[in-house]
């Protein structure tokens, strides 16, 4: 008698884990989140800082560093750079990014289409995609919605975004409409190329589109709608932290994860300071990616659980305290605040090494703790102590 009811277990422990996405905690639209994401190349747990790896590499930072030091989960490629080079034919030949550079966990690739925005001065947008002049060399190119996810393929990522147009946050309504209007005209093309072909490298991918709206509460509301009616893997919020104030950003990020599917990821796009992170997690996202730790890391700025730290200042030259005493050891004890200055005013590579992975590792132990306190039921509270600690400029 217990054996059709054992086979119905099993079917639904096949069925859940088969989900890209799950919750461990009280799925919520707006509100802390605890999770899991599924991918061929391992599993995800949310929320999730995502170390950016523009161009094959996060900079100043080797693959053994990236996973026991800052145990990374997940790291982003750039569409733009990667097709300009290494370029799509040498990564198809080495089997994907995963081979090229020898990261066997999940990867993740933004659509190029910020880059093309702001990296080339010569850029012309049309129905079909937008022209633009190589920053390397100067060549013509060409990106469509078909191309990029064409691209994206080739690379190999698990989770590819759509090509959009990164509306400026000082934009108007009527260039803010017409924008998320192409976006949507773009993503629709996106969904029929990804659909229509095949994975290359013999493991999943998944597309994710991207909210756009610019600060307008009517047009992110619309871009929301549209975009979860169309019951994809996952979403991204895009468009945020190009200029606009804060509080609207957390605005924004609400207005949209009040309408977004509460059982599908959120990934808030290039955001941002760990105060921003904390404060987005609480609205409810689950993905975060920016380049300010490996940034700031090389320009002497950490970040620590008793706050900012800009090291080129006079006052660390004798201070031989670790860099954070008060959180967890991510680099060696042996590394002082005085000697970590030392190394970037000699403009040492280690200097910049050290920060760099100091700053990640920090990252990951923020989003860490969040999980830890959002699965305890005291998000909100702990969230509220380390606030005052964390943004102090020392």
């Amino acid at each position: 008698h217990q054996a059709p009811y054992r086979r119905i277990f099993d079917l639904q422990n096949l069925i859940t884990s088969m989900a890209f996405f799950e919750l461990h905690s009280e799925a919520k639209a707006v509100g802390p989140r605890a999770g899991v994401i599924h991918t061929d190349h391992g599993d995800i747990l949310t929320p999730i800082f995502m170390p950016v790896g523009t161009v094959g590499t996060v900079k100043g930072v080797q693959r053994k560093e990236l996973e026991e030091d800052i145990k990374a989960q997940i790291i982003l490629g750039n569409t733009y750079h990667l097709f300009l080079r290494p370029g799509t034919e040498i990564l198809r030949q080495a089997g994907g990014l995963h081979r090229f550079e020898g990261w066997q966990r999940p990867i993740l690739t933004d659509s190029g289409g910020f880059q093309v925005f702001s990296l080339t001065d010569i850029c012309k947008m049309t129905e079909e995609g937008v022209r633009f002049s190589s920053h390397i060399d100067g060549r013509k190119l060409l990106f469509t919605p078909e191309s990029v996810m064409d691209i994206e393929r080739e690379i190999g990522a698990d989770i590819m975004m759509a090509f959009d147009e990164c509306c400026p946050g000082t934009a108007d309504k009527k260039y803010a409409k017409d924008s998320m209007d192409r976006t949507h005209r773009w993503l629709d093309r996106c969904i029929a190329r990804f659909d229509g072909t095949d994975d290359l490298y013999g493991y999943k991918q998944h597309l994710f589109p991207i909210v756009q709206g610019c600060t307008y509460t009517d047009l992110r509301q619309e871009a929301s709608k549209r975009l979860r009616d169309l019951d994809r893997d996952g979403y991204a919020i895009g468009g945020l932290a190009v200029g606009e104030p804060t509080e609207v950003m957390y605005d924004m990020i609400e207005v949209c994860n009040d309408i977004l599917p509460e059982n599908k990821p959120r990934y808030l796009m290039g955001v941002g300071t760990p105060w921003n992170i904390l404060e987005a997690i609480e609205r409810g996202v689950d993905m975060f990616d920016c380049v300010m730790p490996t940034r700031n890391g090389r320009n002497g700025m950490i970040f620590t659980w008793n706050g900012v730290m800009n090291l080129r200042n006079k006052k660390w030259e004798d201070d031989f305290t670790e860099l954070d005493p008060s959180g967890t050891s991510y680099v060696d004890h042996a590394y002082t605040r005085a000697y970590a200055r030392h190394l970037i005013h000699a403009q040492e590579m280690l200097g910049l090494e050290i920060l760099s992975i100091h700053n990640l590792a920090f990252y990951l132990d923020l989003v860490t703790q969040a999980r830890n306190h959002i699965l305890a039921g005291d998000y909100s509270e702990w969230k509220a102590s380390v606030m005052p600690s964390i943004t102090a400029r020392l």
